[in-house]
């Protein structure tokens, strides 16, 4: 696998750091819309400016509300993105309100691709598995797919959840292509560490609900302290990328579930570095 040049390297920072302060639009259903651009140096340039919707912790049942994954649904489908991809954690302690997954989530209208997360595990990956294949969506544990997009291939990595030991990073690459668009998805932020480095790798995850209730300048060292340094938004690790999502559960009043990190959909913009496309 090609290792990238400090050029293409310095594109990519550059790239995290236009996520980084995308603009975001906060709309009646608690949720921020958000608009991250990421430069991306191995993309197919087939897939310069490809769209690339994420939802992640969605935490069905009491802890979110109904009407606004709905929307979120809704909202992802009318912005018609290439294709869509779930980081995980859909359920959180019970097993009751598993139905919703389906009848809550499905109807996404582009390709869409799953991990599972930590509190998946706890109540039963197989359900929640099987639930999402049943909306049509295809979920990866520690598994790879190819798909054709504009024409071009294009590789989805799913790892499956880091902090319940269940990840395989080894086991989602073996056999998979090592140059073109290479998208990873992975829960647990962390699992970021584990991947081939120095690859340009676009890396999507959640579970850190962007520390979820915010008071600058404290909590974010707290949460790092923890273990969990890669909070909110766009980071740099070992030549890759890594987006965390910050996710759409965790509270029926979002004032008191979230202070300073509001639930998001977030939809991405992928493009080559500039010296390298050709438009």
């Amino acid at each position: 696998m090609a290792r990238l040049s400090r050029r293409e390297a310095l594109t990519a920072a550059a790239g995290a750091l236009a996520a980084r302060t995308a603009r975001a639009d906060f709309g009646p259903q608690g949720y921020e819309l958000t608009f991250p651009t990421l430069v991306v140096p191995g993309l197919d340039p087939a897939h310069h400016g490809l769209r690339v919707a994420q939802l992640s912790d969605v935490h069905v049942g009491m802890n979110t509300p109904e009407a606004r994954v709905l929307a979120a649904v809704r909202e992802v489908n009318r912005l018609a993105p290439d294709l869509v991809l779930l980081t995980g954690d859909f359920v959180t302690y019970a097993s009751n309100p598993l139905p919703l997954v389906r009848s809550l989530l499905e109807g996404l209208e582009p390709p869409t691709f799953a991990v599972l997360g930590n509190h998946d595990h706890f109540v039963g990956a197989g359900q929640v598995d099987d639930l999402l294949e049943a909306c049509g969506y295809t979920t990866l544990r520690n598994q790879h797919t190819v798909v054709r997009v504009r024409g071009a291939p294009l590789t989805v990595l799913g790892i499956d959840d880091g902090g319940t030991s269940h990840d395989d990073v080894g086991a989602t690459f073996a056999g998979a292509p090592t140059s073109g668009t290479r998208l990873v998805l992975a829960h647990n932020p962390l699992t970021a560490r584990k991947l081939p480095p120095d690859q340009g790798l676009p890396c999507f995850s959640g579970h850190t609900h962007g520390g979820q209730f915010v008071i600058p300048p404290i909590s974010d060292p707290i949460v790092a302290a923890l273990g969990q340094p890669y909070i909110r938004g766009a980071y740099q690790i070992s030549g890759n990328q890594l987006y965390v999502n910050r996710g759409l559960g965790w509270g029926r009043k979002r004032e008191l579930a979230h202070h300073g990190s509001e639930p998001e959909v977030a939809l991405f913009t992928l493009r080559l570095p500039d010296a390298t496309r050709s438009e």
